[in-house]
């Protein structure tokens, strides 16, 4: 039975929903047992990349890719401003001004580091509990507020030759709840004039990479082969960034059934209590004692 990741190269057009619902098909027909699936974090249809889909026990895991850092490539089309901020809204501003290269280069600072950003009227974030998007495209005015959120690394991906530009693609690594929309409108009003996103693809989300994505293709292929584990990465493979603890059998027996250790020397915090190789839990160990976050069945 696969219990980990499958990270897909979601498709321009496929919401993130349906990417869950294309893993949820290939288990089905490849006879799979029914599994529990979710995904990582939203990817919207007009992007393209990394969306990690969690299966079986890792779905214990999702929560914790929404609060990962996100890397994406974007491209930034000048003159046109539209209400959603990308390719499918309505021009609502134009300007026939054109930065530089130079002029490119000079900004991108001020918006590294810390910033305060407005998200976009077409999100996900709720209004006097109505989704932002439902509202904006009723035709009513919202107002979102601005919030505080860390673009950590920012640059130039492929420069552009000319005296001015048309369009630039830039690379960023952002905190969660950054909104690539709201970062390439404030990059091109900062340069004096508007702009939306034209290309939009997430390189990586916490741990998971590009160049460990499948497409749908192979995710059937595999799924009709009785392959699925050949491209399905560990559950432990999201908790790179947490410690490994390992314990003795009768200790992993008691902490299976509930019981907290005593008298473990580790530092404290966050760990992933193993057996051998075989995770058993997310423990939080505290002045010696170890408690169950979150339990694996596996």
């Amino acid at each position: 039975m696969p219990n980990g990741w499958i990270i897909l190269d979601k498709p321009l057009g496929l919401g993130s929903t349906a990417g869950v619902s294309a893993v949820k098909r290939a288990l089905r027909d490849g006879g799979y047992p029914k599994l529990k699936v979710g995904h990582g974090g939203t990817l919207d249809p007009l992007a393209t990349g990394v969306l990690p889909i969690a299966m079986g026990e890792a779905t214990k895991l999702a929560g914790r890719m929404l609060d990962s850092d996100k890397c994406y490539d974007f491209t930034i089309a000048f003159g046109e401003e539209t209400d959603s901020l990308d390719l499918e809204g309505t021009v609502i501003a134009t300007s026939d001004v054109r930065p530089t290269m130079e002029e490119i280069t000079d900004v991108l600072p001020a918006f590294t580091g810390a910033i305060a950003q407005i998200p976009p009227a077409f999100s996900a974030l709720k209004v006097d509990g109505k989704r932002a998007y439902d509202l904006a495209r009723a035709g009513e005015g919202v107002i979102l507020e601005s919030r505080q959120v860390t673009i950590r690394d920012l640059s130039i991906r492929r420069p552009c030759e000319g005296a001015t530009v048309g369009e630039v693609t830039l690379t960023a690594q952002v905190s969660k709840g950054t909104y690539i929309r709201s970062l390439a409108r404030d990059i091109a009003h900062a340069l004096g004039t508007v702009g939306h996103v034209s290309m939009l693809r997430r390189t990586k989300a916490g741990p998971f990479r590009l160049d460990q994505a499948i497409s749908l293709d192979i995710l059937m292929e595999k799924a009709m082969a009785r392959a699925l584990e050949d491209v399905t990465l560990p559950i432990r493979t999201a908790l790179d960034d947490i410690p490994a603890l390992a314990l003795t059998p009768e200790q992993a027996r008691l902490l299976h059934n509930g019981q907290v250790l005593t008298g473990i020397a580790a530092q404290g915090g966050l760990h992933l209590a193993l057996n051998g190789e075989t995770p058993l839990a997310l423990v939080e160990v505290l002045d010696g004692n170890v408690r169950t976050v979150r339990r694996f069945n596996l």
